[in-house]
């Protein structure tokens, strides 16, 4: 692993904490947005979207809060248990509509700002799991790479929710977004135990606090990089 210098390492850190900030209010407008339309038309799917953005910036802001610490890798620990929390809290929820969904009990009907809505997510969200994916990696920061996976899981339902939106609306298939939500609970119980173990694929926070004291006690020498190359 090539150690990142100082000035590279505050690039990724800030950049980590604009785009947990952008995710906070873009998905705060999404809760809004999902949870009125879903009320109006009685729409368990667009409600648990709007309930999912929640828990999305629930993720976002313990990255963010975990980034604005002095030393972020000592937090690492319990900011990944919070994101794990999240993972499970939306499998449950996903899994409680999509049941009601398929037994009849809840009737999803037609909404305009739902499909609207759960279009434009499908846009947005992939690109900021990307960056904060590719940023967490490079800076060896499990939890911004958690962080990003929740963000895909963001991705996939409102994919889910428009696929589902728009049978309803053509076909009259109101089971199409309950059976595509079970699909994503069970990957968001998987993503949630991974969080919750710690098992990611950033380097692992030794490794990274590692290379930081070994900086730290070589700084004087000229031999930095190659002791830095060895791990």
């Amino acid at each position: 692993m090539i150690a990142l210098t100082h000035d590279r390492r505050e690039i990724l850190r800030r950049r980590i904490r604009w785009i947990v900030a952008i995710t906070i209010g873009y998905n705060l407008i999404e809760a809004v947005i999902a949870i009125s339309a879903g009320t109006a038309a009685s729409s368990a799917a667009l409600i648990g979207f709007g309930l999912d953005s929640v828990v999305e910036v629930l993720s976002a802001a313990a990255v963010a809060w975990q980034f604005t610490r002095k030393d972020p890798e000592r937090y690492e620990k319990p900011t990944l248990r919070v994101i794990a929390i999240a993972f499970f809290a939306l499998a449950a929820y996903v899994t409680a509509s999509s049941i009601l969904s398929l037994t009849g009990a809840v009737d999803v009907r037609h909404s305009t700002v739902g499909i609207i809505l759960a279009a434009v997510s499908v846009v947005i969200m992939p690109a900021l799991s990307l960056i904060e994916r590719r940023t967490g990696q490079e800076l060896g920061s499990a939890t911004a790479i958690a962080d990003s996976k929740q963000t895909l899981i963001c991705t996939y339902l409102s994919a889910a929710v428009l696929i589902g939106l728009v049978l309803n609306s053509t076909l009259g298939w109101s089971w199409a977004d309950a059976v595509a939500g079970l699909v994503i609970a069970a990957f968001a119980i998987r993503e949630g135990i991974e969080a919750w173990q710690g098992d990611t694929c950033a380097t692992s926070v030794g490794m990274l606090l590692d290379t930081d004291d070994e900086h730290d006690h070589h700084h004087d020498h000229d031999g930095d990089d190659d002791e830095h190359h060895r791990h």
